[in-house]
């Protein structure tokens, strides 16, 4: 959350990246749910599995990238609503508070974010059994269609970032920012699915966890001491 745009999108990048610990715990059953669907002949090569997990993961990224243009629109309207520059300074700082809390729930000190993913499980309930339909996947379109419903799940992670994407107060850049967003994910997510779970072993180690919630932390608290010295935006 830097007043340069292209600050934001690097560290919503990172952000996503670094925050893949909790992805691969929460997501890890979910992609093992489409890989375990696949032909076995499949299964057992991971080029023949490329396909199916490039075109889940992407799908998923493209949903960020659709919730990011809803939210950057909800923050234009928003800005509408005060003097532009009070406003968004205002969504800013939400969105560095956010930031820490997030870090604190990735290394495990503070489970606030939870509170707001069960908040959201109350979308996912209606969005779920769309899901269960499309399962066992046979082919990458159901992959697609199956990657685009899960970039709904409840997810705090998911969530934080969308703070950032609304203070953007841009549809353009919301979607931007949850772009950059999905593709810091993909390295993990993408690991989990062709790497038999090996990349998910890793991030359950503790220290991995807590080095990944030290610099989210380290993101949030950089944003507001920018606010605080009068960084324009």
């Amino acid at each position: 959350m830097s007043s340069n745009p292209l600050g934001i999108y690097l560290t919503a990048f990172v952000v996503g990246l670094l925050g893949g610990v909790h992805c691969l715990s929460m997501c890890g059953g979910l992609i093992g749910s489409l890989t375990m669907g696949l032909d076995q002949r499949i299964r057992r090569d991971p080029w023949l599995m490329l396909p199916f997990q490039l075109t889940y993961n992407l799908a998923r990224i493209a949903g960020y990238a659709t919730a990011g243009a809803l939210f950057g629109g909800l923050g234009a309207l928003l800005l509408e609503l005060d003097t532009l520059q009070v406003m968004q300074r205002a969504l800013y700082a939400v969105a560095g508070v956010v930031m820490v809390l997030l870090g604190l729930y990735l290394g495990g000190w503070c489970r606030l974010i939870a509170v707001v993913e069960r908040q959201g499980a109350v979308l996912w309930r209606h969005v779920e059994p769309l899901g269960r339909r499309l399962l066992p996947v046979r082919r990458p379109p159901q992959a697609a269609a199956l990657g685009f419903l899960w970039a709904w799940i409840p997810c705090g992670l998911v969530y934080s970032v969308l703070i950032t994407a609304v203070a953007t107060g841009s549809v353009v850049k919301g979607a931007l920012v949850m772009l950059a967003f999905g593709l810091g994910t993909l390295p993990n997510l993408l690991g989990i699915g062709l790497l038999a779970g090996a990349a998910a072993r890793v991030a359950e180690r503790a220290w991995v966890r807590k080095v990944a919630g030290v610099l989210v932390i380290g993101f949030g608290v950089h944003a507001l001491l920018q606010l605080l010295a009068g960084s324009s935006l």
